[in-house]
């Protein structure tokens, strides 16, 4: 139990040791001015010689009346407090864990923010490499071949790609680093694919394409974030296009890891989901492995970069990208989704 959770928890306790003082004080009033009414009557029945003890009798009484007027308005007073500490308190609850699980859902897109970043710069580097230029320059089986094999050394040194692309300016793929494993994509039409128009729209050899999670066909159906840009005439920067580069993340097991490693208690993770969502609040990845690429959370933001959201009994952290570096982003959130009855 977190300290503000047992805040709320002793100031119930308070108030149910108060309701129960106050009660017990209560009986003991009646219970004395039973007695004290007692003590009148046999005064009464004693004459002049219980006048002393009626007196006594009387102010026993008067004195029981006051203690219960006193203990009425504690009861009044106390509630009152009580309850404002305990609302005062679950806000407080409520606000901190919120805050925490904003922080949480920022911590995970800015781990993905500046992995894809170095996927950003990868696409941009390899496609001024010789090969990948001399295999549209001076097309050839002899020439893609080589293509296809350095293509496969870059991708023995960054297991973190399914596969490397290279598709002439027509959008015929004339090589790929893993052709033994994908064998279908050689030949390959891609024309009509977004990644492959970006590519070849890029202004220059500094700009680059990205887009959602997809699955992808030729792939065996794999999750994957594509980044495309131009491979130019002589590698130059400023370069007349003649194809593009197409570069394919393994996004499904470094996604897992990434939601797979909130800080969560063990008490937590059984009623807490870690999301990753597109732009549109689609679910592309997911700690429960539940609704991706197919589930849509309602995440009302209210334009706001980083917060979290109370609802049907649910705590929601969330957090915007805020990218890194040259990498701006596509407008994913890190979602942080917690029943709000969980405790640390």
């Amino acid at each position: 139990m977190t300290q503000p959770e047992r805040i709320i928890e002793l100031s119930r306790q308070v108030g149910e040791i108060a309701e129960s003082k106050i009660s017990q004080i209560n009986q003991i009033t009646r219970e004395t001015r039973i007695l004290a009414l007692n003590a009148l009557i046999e005064s009464a029945r004693a004459g002049e010689a219980g006048k002393g003890f009626g007196v006594v009798a009387s102010e026993v009484k008067v004195i029981s009346e006051r203690i219960t007027q006193i203990a009425q308005q504690l009861s009044t007073e106390l509630a009152g407090s009580i309850t404002e500490l305990s609302v005062l308190g679950e806000r407080l609850v409520r606000h901190v864990r919120g805050q925490r699980l904003s922080d949480l859902a920022l911590n995970m897109i800015e781990i993905i923010d500046r992995n894809l970043y170095e996927r950003s710069c990868d696409v941009r580097w390899w496609a001024t490499d010789a090969a990948a230029v001399d295999a549209l320059e001076q097309p050839g089986s002899d020439s893609a071949r080589h293509a296809s094999r350095r293509l496969g050394v870059i991708l023995n040194s960054y297991t973190v790609y399914l596969d490397l692309w290279i598709a002439d300016a027509s959008g015929r793929v004339i090589a790929n680093g893993r052709p033994e494993t994908y064998s279908r994509v050689i030949g390959a039409d891609v024309s009509g694919t977004s990644w492959f128009r970006a590519g070849m729209a890029t202004a220059s050899g500094d700009h680059y394409a990205a887009f959602d999670i997809e699955r992808s066909a030729l792939l065996d159906n794999r999750q994957v974030a594509t980044y495309a840009t131009a491979i130019r005439r002589g590698g130059e920067s400023n370069g007349a296009p003649i194809g593009v580069l197409g570069v394919f993340f393994d996004w499904e097991p470094q996604a897992e890891a990434v939601v797979q490693g909130s800080h969560l208690s063990d008490d937590e993770r059984r009623t807490t989901r870690c999301l990753l969502v597109d732009s549109q609040h689609r679910v592309i990845a997911a700690s429960d492995g539940r609704g991706v690429l197919s589930e849509i959370v309602p995440l009302d933001t209210s334009r706001q970069k980083t917060g979290f959201i109370q609802k049907d009994g649910k705590i929601t952290g969330f957090a915007l990208t805020p990218g890194y570096e040259t990498y701006r982003g596509l407008g994913w959130y890190g979602v942080v989704v917690q029943d709000a009855g969980v405790e640390e």
